[in-house]
């Protein structure tokens, strides 16, 4: 990382610095997004801004800067490695307000960072084998769909998932399979694609929408239905996907095979279209 963006300046990583009384620090109190960029190209840069819109009006606090202003930010970043795959991270808090108090400041100045880190190489091992996953219960808040920064639960759950072997663990709530700790969830059930509705309970993934589009051109059947944990396990294929994972098939569940134990069809046509959309991004890159 060369430099970061910092409160409207780019500096150095070394010489980036916040308040020990900012917000976020304190209270989490703040919202992110990671958005891939594919050879100096943001997969859909309009799509995660929105979402970040929509984190920061559901804790109640104006966009510091408009999408022109966050896509020269992000241009100045990414071109320094210009030909590199690359994760935009972006976070809003509420800023610096004295004398730890749990009340919003009259009137906040939000902190605001941008930064890349290098996107880890497609793993062609998981599109051989697959990969793990847990279910266990669900124990994060009630506003799932705000992506906020204070995600010690998640750090929680996505560590007991590392330390059962297992890539992600799949939350549970209620009887029904939501999402991952750090992704959204598809499975495939007698040829047509499921994955959950859209609600407080989940995040909105910006690659889940993607991978609903892919299906449709495809001419995959799809619906978005609740998922009972009983359905979950009688699943032919599970998927989960995210910004920086793309999609990944999910081959062994709590210990026990998913479908034939190996990446399956649907999948298959899936990540074909999506690396093909990559593709076609890189080209409009050159």
């Amino acid at each position: 990382m060369n430099e970061l963006y910092l409160n409207g300046a780019f500096v150095a990583p070394e010489q980036a610095r916040i308040s020990v009384m900012d917000r976020g620090f304190l209270f989490g109190d703040g919202v992110y997004e990671v958005i891939p960029a594919y050879a100096g190209r943001p997969l859909r840069e309009r799509e995660h801004l929105q979402r970040l819109d929509n984190s920061l009006k559901g804790i109640g606090l104006a966009p510091p800067l408009s999408p022109p202003e966050w896509s020269l930010i992000f241009q100045r970043l990414l071109s320094s490695t210009p030909k590199a795959d690359q994760a935009l991270y972006l976070q809003v808090t509420r800023g610096v307000a004295p004398n730890r108090d749990h009340r919003f400041p009259s009137q906040p100045v939000p902190t605001v960072l941008a930064m890349t880190k290098p996107m880890k190489p497609r793993d062609l091992a998981v599109a051989e084998r697959g990969v793990e996953a847990v279910t266990r219960d669900d124990i994060r808040w009630l506003r799932c769909d705000i992506k906020a920064t204070a995600l010690l639960a998640a750090v929680l759950l996505r560590q007991s998932a590392e330390e059962a072997g297992a890539e992600e663990a799949i939350l549970v709530r209620d009887g029904l399979a939501l999402e991952g700790s750090t992704s959204n969830l598809f499975i495939v059930r007698e040829g047509r694609l499921v994955t959950p509705p859209k609600g407080p309970l989940l995040l909105a993934g910006i690659t889940r929408d993607l991978v609903l589009e892919l299906a449709d051109v495809a001419g995959i059947p799809h619906v978005e239905r609740n998922i009972e944990i009983q359905e979950l396990r009688r699943a032919d294929e599970v998927w989960i996907s995210s910004s920086t994972r793309e999609v990944m098939p999910v081959t062994r569940l709590d210990g026990a095979l998913v479908g034939s134990g190996q990446p399956g069809p649907l999948w298959q046509r899936i990540d074909r279209c999506y690396q093909d959309f990559k593709a076609d991004l890189r080209r409009a890159a050159a």
